[in-house]
């Protein structure tokens, strides 16, 4: 997939921002009537039902003995915070407009810039910390009523 105009990084995170749009849409609409935790049930089931279809369909085996230690402490503290995510971001679409909620819940992209700065070490430019100012100027002005 890189080897037409974009890379393959952007073509399939893009690909991931329109899915992540409408997820917001369809929560929304799938939350009006129930809980937001039972919500957050049916969507992580159907996830987590998706996904094994497609790790069967690869082929691919799983040896567990070859994931180290350090890497599936990482993974499993990865899915926690990813549960907590959910929970608190179909809380958040239960109480309040989606057009509000989807972009506050998109401070994330500050938050892992921060992050990967403060944790991991990356340097970011000018004109990337300028990026990181005008997301969250973003992020303020929609959420304003």
């Amino acid at each position: 997939m890189s080897d037409g105009l974009l890379p393959a990084w952007l073509v399939w995170a893009l690909l991931s921002a329109c899915f992540a749009a409408l997820t917001a849409i369809l929560a929304k609409l799938g939350v009006e009537s129930i809980s937001a935790d039972v919500a957050t049930l049916i969507r992580t089931a159907v996830v987590f039902l998706l996904l094994v279809g497609l790790f069967v369909a690869s082929g691919e085996s799983l040896s567990p003995a070859s994931i180290s230690p350090k890497t599936a402490l990482f993974l499993v503290l990865s899915g926690l915070a990813t549960g907590a995510s959910w929970l608190c971001y179909f809380r958040a679409l239960k109480l309040g407009p989606a057009s509000q909620v989807a972009p506050v819940d998109k401070l994330s992209v500050v938050l892992v810039a921060l992050f990967g700065v403060l944790v991991l070490g990356e340097r970011l430019s000018g004109v990337n910390w300028l990026g990181v100012v005008l997301i969250t100027a973003g992020v303020v002005l929609l959420a304003i009523k």
